[in-house]
């Protein structure tokens, strides 16, 4: 598959550099504080507390140069347009001290094909930390906004907490399954969306939890979905939206490959096997989605390891259905 924009890779990679930048005034979070009656509110003084403690400051990073991105194309071949976008922007402030802006990412495709790994891999690649919200396990329609100190058992969002606890003004915020955000909530759980997907009024985002303006601008959002029809329009239209398929069967290959190796150099085991796995098995791991290869590959080891074999056969690999659960408990 041909790599566009592919003149602008450079040959070494670039050291992110960091400029530092407040999330939040100082002022604020002191006026707040001097407001709460003795012995009320604890959690939330705490949490004034901590601001306090921490300072407003955090690193605005992004790479000195335009990085390489080789083993991305190479390790993500369903997401070349994806990559192509964020290379573009990269681009943009490269040789400027403009900060680095991505325009927010919805990633559409069945489950497994690499959606939340590419997130983390950019997270990577930037320099920046990354936090994590799944939609489809949400519990709660204020995970992102933050609930009103009012209610009991209330407390920050996920953006209050990444940006106050954390170390950087522009981490990756994944949204994964974003598509799932519906059900039962009292609260709309992409309400808050409406204002952090976009630039302007992300700077004063507040939190109903702490209620004091933090700056989210510079965070960089990365959706996941497997069906865009029940996401609202206006979240989609302040997204770039990318339909992220299956790779085909020699990019899996060489998906299934790296994996392999990956997996054999990070574990001390990994040495009693051979360098390269048979092309029979790699056939066999091609047929796979991204997310399940792992797991067939750790299956593989094992069943290689109590056979006491340094090579791994077809045989090791799960069956077509290893995924299903296995019944426990008395035969009868």
């Amino acid at each position: 598959m041909s790599r566009p924009i592919t003149d602008l890779v450079c040959t070494t990679p670039a050291i992110p550099i960091a400029q530092i930048r407040q999330v939040y005034r100082v002022d604020d979070v002191e006026k707040r504080l001097t407001k709460l009656l003795p012995k009320e509110h604890e959690h939330l003084r705490a949490t004034y507390e901590r601001m306090l403690e921490k300072g407003p400051e955090r690193f605005q990073v992004k790479p000195s140069g335009l990085p390489v991105m080789d083993h991305l194309y190479d390790s993500l071949p369903n997401f070349h347009p994806v990559l192509d976008d964020v290379k573009r922007q990269l681009a943009l402030c490269e040789d400027s001290r403009d900060a680095l802006e991505i325009t927010p990412i919805l990633l559409l495709g069945p489950p497994g094909v690499g959606k939340t790994h590419f997130a983390r891999e950019m997270a990577q690649l930037l320099g920046t930390g990354m936090g994590f919200v799944s939609m489809s396990s949400l519990t709660a329609g204020w995970v992102l906004s933050g609930a009103s100190s009012q209610w009991k058992g209330a407390r920050p969002g996920k953006v209050f907490e990444t940006l106050v606890d954390g170390q950087y003004a522009n981490p990756v915020i994944v949204v994964d399954e974003i598509d799932k955000a519906g059900g039962e909530h009292a609260y709309d759980p992409l309400g808050a969306l409406y204002s952090l997907l976009e630039h302007d009024t992300a700077h004063s985002f507040i939190d109903e939890f702490a209620e004091v303006p933090i700056d989210a601008s510079q965070v960089i959002w990365v959706a996941t979905a497997n069906d865009e029809r029940s996401i609202p329009e206006p979240i989609l239209n302040r997204m770039n939206v990318y339909e992220v398929g299956m790779p085909h069967r020699d990019a899996a290959r060489l998906i299934a490959l790296r994996l392999y190796r990956s997996i054999r150099g990070t574990h001390d085991w990994g040495r009693r096997f051979e360098d390269t796995p048979s092309e029979d098995v790699l056939e066999r791991l091609s047929e796979l989605a991204p997310r399940e290869m792992r797991r067939a590959w750790m299956t593989a080891f094992g069943n290689a390891k109590l056979a006491r074999r340094s090579q791994i056969e077809t045989g090791d690999l799960p069956d077509a259905g290893g995924g299903k659960r296995t019944p426990m408990g008395f035969v009868h």
